[in-house]
């Protein structure tokens, strides 16, 4: 006999369908999520609130809560996502990001002016959290550890012109916003697409004038380190139009790209990054110094033993440590087959102290902490957060990507060594 053909239940994607949706349950109670949120809760957040205008009894439309944005961010930061599109596509389809906007809307525009317009108050944010720890005792600051970590920035070598053609774009950009002023009687376009125009034609103009002001900072710099009779550098200096402010450094890889240097500093007891700078010099020459005040400011105390790498242990280096009295322990340079831990005849008293304690067994042991501290973080914030390619352009809003990441990597470390309940 034969069969008759089967039945099933097709799916029916036309058909609506209303579901109680309770967005607490989404994530579990121990979800780092929630985690986070109560951290965040536990800070100073005025400097996020003073810059918005729309007041309780005055007119204006409410903007996002900037906790909700903080805490977006952070745990973006924390899963390797430094895109804002992505984070907004996150905001919809992952259930912990939708747990932190908690039913705020947010799209890409926002989340992106959000991270590199609060500088000053992320600055002051990394400084609340060393303080917590602190309180905590997550924090000794009796022996730090600094190193740089050079950060392909936003720009391609290509983006780099001598002066000669810098001039020549400048022409051109000046051309073409006198071009869209006159498209402003066309009633083909909207308000909106003459006002984008305009703004694309401008900023392009900006950034030509940013490059060549770029290219007189580093004719400057080539002619104060060139010495009396020396020679001329080769070639002539250029300048990004991309990113004005990005320079071409040397690479992990050993290749030369456009970067930024962007040093971290951090207590070798607990692992905790307790400085962020950033400059555009592929030298570490000359950081440490800066650094070591920026920890003093921020928690008010000295660290009395600091540990470096040899590009920053510089006679000049030395003898400000010194005068600190913070113990620097870093390599002391080859000297051609001779002694390198012998003083000098031109060795101030402090270079002298350095090299004879840079001798010591105990000193090498000491500076063994130096690779799995700042080598650590600087692995960990490249391979997992988001300084592996900056998304952003200039010295200050990269600065602001390496305290999100600052942040966020001592977030980790609090609920790693101390879990909020």
């Amino acid at each position: 006999m034969e069969q008759s053909a089967p039945r099933v239940v097709e799916a029916d994607r036309s058909q609506l369908q209303l579901r109680p949706f309770d967005l607490d349950s989404t994530i579990p109670q121990d979800h780092r999520a929630r985690l986070l949120w109560r951290a965040v809760e536990t800070l100073d957040l005025s400097a996020f609130y003073e810059r918005i205008k729309s007041r309780v009894g005055s007119a204006g439309r409410p903007p996002g809560d900037p906790k909700v944005f903080l805490a977006l961010w952070l745990y973006a930061t924390m899963d390797g996502v430094g895109a804002a599109r992505e984070l907004e596509r996150l905001c919809k389809d992952h259930r912990a990001y939708r747990w932190l906007c908690g039913g705020l809307a947010v799209n890409y525009h926002t989340l992106s002016d959000f991270r590199v317009e609060h500088g000053q108050a992320l600055d002051e944010l990394l400084t609340q959290t060393l303080a917590v720890l602190m309180e905590r005792k997550l924090i000794e600051l009796k022996r730090v550890s600094q190193d740089g970590l050079r950060v392909r920035a936003s720009a391609g070598r290509s983006s780099f012109r001598r002066k000669k053609k810098l001039k020549h774009y400048l022409k051109e950009a000046r051309a073409q916003v006198e071009a869209v002023k006159q498209l402003a009687a066309d009633p083909a376009l909207s308000a909106r697409q003459k006002a984008a125009q305009t703004r694309a034609a401008q900023e392009r103009e900006e950034r030509v004038q940013a490059a060549l002001g770029a290219l007189k900072e580093v004719e400057r710099k080539k002619t104060a380190q060139r010495r009396p009779g020396g020679r001329k550098a080769k070639g002539e200096p250029r300048g990004s139009v991309t990113d004005p402010q990005a320079r071409h450094m040397r690479m992990a890889n050993g290749g030369f790209n456009p970067g930024y240097n962007v040093q971290f500093a951090t207590d070798t007891a607990h692992g905790v990054i307790v400085g962020v700078n950033v400059t555009n010099n592929g030298s570490d020459g000359g950081q440490a110094a800066p650094m070591l005040e920026q920890i003093k400011q921020r928690t008010g105390q000295t660290p009395s033993e600091y540990l470096v790498d040899g590009g920053y242990t510089d006679k000049k280096t030395v003898d400000v440590f010194d005068g600190m009295e913070v113990t620097l322990y870093g390599p002391v340079p080859e000297r051609c087959g001779n002694d390198p831990f012998k003083p000098l005849m031109t060795d101030s008293e402090a270079v002298s102290k350095w090299r004879k304690r840079m001798k010591t067994p105990a000193a090498k042991e000491i500076y063994k902490q130096r690779a799995p501290t700042s080598e650590r973080v600087n692995a960990d914030v490249r391979t997992y957060r988001t300084m592996d390619r900056m998304l952003v352009r200039g010295v200050s809003k990269v600065l602001c990507v390496g305290l999100w990441n600052a942040i966020a990597f001592n977030l980790l470390r609090w609920f790693a060594l101390a879990p909020i309940n």
